[in-house]
Formats: structure tokens, C-alpha cells, sequence
């Protein structure tokens, strides 16, 4: 069983905050360009889009974690999209 520290709680609370963030509004992003043109960004729009965002005062919270957390998430909403339009999946 882990026992974190009261620390590292506080981190592992941030990562998946950033996570869960991170996750949605990608999705939300991916969803409303579809119904707009029929057409979504893939993973590498989406990574580089996602350094713009912790460039922002709004969300510099996302830096607060690692990077590589954000992008994996990113590359498993990828892999979540690709797996739905070819019909191994339903909707992320």
C-alpha cells in the first residue's frame, strides 16, 4: 500500500487536476472542430497548442507539473479519437 507524504499528495492532486483538465478541454476542442468542419486536430496540433496554453496567465497552473503527464494525456485522447472513428471504440 502507498502512503505518500502530505508533499507528494499535493503533487500527485496537481497532476491529476492538470490531467483531468488537460483532457477536457482538448476533447471539447476536438468535438467542436468536428461539428464545425468535420475535422479535428491531431496529437502534434494539439501538443503544440498546449505549450500556447501554459504560456497564458489564465492556466500557467500547467506548469506547475511535468510535461511529459500533459502530453501523454494528449497522446491517449489521440489514440481514444483514432480508435473511435475506426470503430474499435466508442466516443472518448
Amino acid at each position: 500500500e502507498l502512503q505518500p507524504t502530505q508533499e507528494q499528495k499535493v503533487l500527485l492532486d496537481k497532476h491529476f487536476g492538470c490531467i483531468r483538465y488537460v483532457y477536457n478541454y482538448f476533447l471539447n476542442e476536438r468535438k467542436e472542430q468536428y461539428q464545425a468542419n468535420k475535422k479535428s486536430d491531431n496529437y502534434y496540433k494539439q501538443a503544440a497548442t498546449l505549450t500556447e496554453l501554459k504560456k497564458k496567465e489564465e492556466t500557467a497552473w500547467l506548469k506547475e507539473v511535468n510535461s511529459q503527464s500533459l502530453q501523454f494525456v494528449l497522446r491517449c485522447l489521440d489514440t481514444a479519437y483514432v480508435n473511435f472513428f475506426r470503430g474499435n471504440a466508442k466516443f472518448p
